[in-house]
């Protein structure tokens, strides 16, 4: 057994989808499904029930996760333990955030010379566990976190994307209003996915006396954008997007849909003169 494939392990878990946890970790599907297969072997157990449609935890899988998630936990407070001392940062964050990170390590950087600062790639719960555990000294992430010993400040404010098929009837106007948007069902992940999401939503539409229509939950196979392709009257919300070949993105006007990007910290930590650069770096990029 290596950490590895426990890693692999808890991204599939999580994303009850081969291809998501493979996306996640950054290597093929090919390879993620091989390592679990080896972990299955070594452990001598059926992991997940596999479909063309569907990943489903085996009773096995229910009682290993924790463990998984402790094995990794440790990994991360082993790494912390041993890290040498020194002018050197640590930020979790993901892609999403990667030009507006990178820019404002390279004005730390020239603040302090000396210092090194890592970008380090992780989904949400590992950021904040990183965080936690001290093996990162800052995680981007969007909304917030209640945690005990953990301090969240706003850095800045997102504008959501919104965003329809090509063929949409409301693809090819300039603004749309939620009220427009009402009519048309709204695609998105299990609100037990994306609470974020849901909360927002819901918020801005009650704020306006309005209920958004819901198309199907989105499932975790499945990509909002690719979902927008086979339903063109339907609609969805983005965090951040890249141009892709029958999709449009709409401008919301009136009522515009925000969420906050934060710095998670850990509050028992002095901050050093090179992370309170960066985070005001962050704050003004």
């Amino acid at each position: 057994m290596e950490l590895r494939q426990l890693t692999y392990f808890v991204a599939v878990c999580e994303e009850l989808s081969f291809s998501r946890a493979a996306y996640r970790c950054f290597i093929s599907q090919s390879a993620i499904s091989h390592q679990i297969a080896r972990l299955e072997h070594d452990l001598g157990v059926q992991l997940f029930e596999r479909s063309t449609r569907s990943v489903a935890p085996t009773e096995a899988t229910v009682r290993l996760l924790p463990l998984a998630k402790q094995m990794l936990s440790l990994e991360s407070a082993i790494r912390a333990a041993v890290r040498p001392a020194g002018p050197r940062i640590r930020l979790a964050a993901n892609m999403s955030f990667a030009t507006r990170s990178l820019s404002a390590i390279a004005g730390a950087r020239e603040a302090h010379p000396g210092a090194e600062i890592e970008f380090v790639i992780k989904p949400f719960r590992q950021r904040i566990a990183a965080v936690a555990d001290g093996d990162c000294d800052v995680a981007l992430i969007r909304g917030g976190v209640d945690q005990p010993g953990l301090t969240v400040e706003r850095l800045w404010v997102e504008d959501l994307v919104l965003a329809v098929s090509s063929g949409h009837p409301l693809a090819e106007r300039p603004n749309v209003t939620l009220a427009e948007l009402c009519q048309y069902p709204l695609l998105l992940p299990p609100e037990q996915e994306q609470v974020l999401l849901h909360t927002i939503v819901r918020d801005s539409f009650a704020e306006l006396a309005l209920r958004p229509t819901f198309g199907p939950p989105i499932t975790a196979d499945h990509t909002a954008t690719m979902e927008l392709i086979n339903r063109p009257d339907a609609w969805t919300i983005l965090y951040a997007t890249t141009p892709t070949e029958g999709i449009a993105t709409l401008e919301l006007v009136g009522h515009p849909l925000r969420i906050p990007v934060c710095s998670v910290v850990r509050s028992d930590v002095r901050r050093s003169p090179i992370l309170e650069t960066l985070l005001a770096a962050l704050h003004s990029s």
